[in-house]
């Protein structure tokens, strides 16, 4: 392992602003279901998502079924929930990011969901801003689990301890620093700018 430094970003709620639409409530509404009963339905397929172990076409199976829904409402259904999922970019947080590069290692350690990767290379160039995409339905891994935080360190060639992980969950600081690695939980944008930029002039700052 180097002794890079490196940042390494969450992505809903901090590169992507991502406030609830309401989507299924709207849904529970519409189909006469009581609140809560989407997420009781789809619970385990939104898990087997989130650790791909299913596929997106199964994802849409299983929706239709479980929701009894025809295939132009499963299509809505699942616009709805991406909507929410994808947000809008956090602009001023992603140009910075995009200006690190050549100073530091950056990365992204993400929970995601099967058909995350395509739709958000779409939208936000994730795959351009940093050298390397850890999702967790890819590695069938999610934060907190300390090995998701392993794998990114990892793929990045760099000792945890010179990783700096930022993330809007605190459960998900607790784990980054229970790997080795720095930590800074997301409230906004300047601080959380001045804290990758303490973390590159210092080399390594201790949480």
């Amino acid at each position: 392992m180097s002794t890079r430094t490196c940042v390494i970003l969450d992505i809903g709620g901090v590169l992507e602003i991502t406030p609830e639409t309401g989507w299924v409530g709207r849904w529970e509404e519409r189909l006469r279901l009581p609140p809560g009963a989407v997420s009781a339905r789809m619970r385990d397929v939104w898990r087997a998502g989130s650790v791909g172990s299913i596929d997106e076409q199964e994802v849409h199976a299983q929706t239709a079924a479980r929701l009894g829904l025809d295939g132009p409402r499963t299509e809505a259904f699942m616009a709805d929930l991406w909507e929410e999922y994808l947000g809008t970019p956090n602009s001023e947080l992603i140009d910075y990011v995009r200006g690190l590069r050549g100073r530091c290692g950056l990365g992204i350690l993400s929970n995601s969901f099967v058909g995350a990767r395509e739709r958000e290379t779409t939208l936000y160039h994730f795959d351009e801003l940093v050298e390397q995409i850890v999702y967790s339905h890819e590695i069938g891994i999610e934060k907190p689990d300390l090995r998701a935080f392993e794998a990114a360190s990892a793929g990045l060639g760099a000792r945890p301890e010179n990783c700096l992980f930022i993330d809007d969950a605190a459960a998900n600081i607790e784990a980054a620093r229970a790997a080795g690695m720095q930590a800074h939980l997301f409230e906004d944008n300047a601080r959380t700018i001045a804290r990758i930029a303490a973390h590159l002039d210092a080399g390594i700052i201790r949480p």
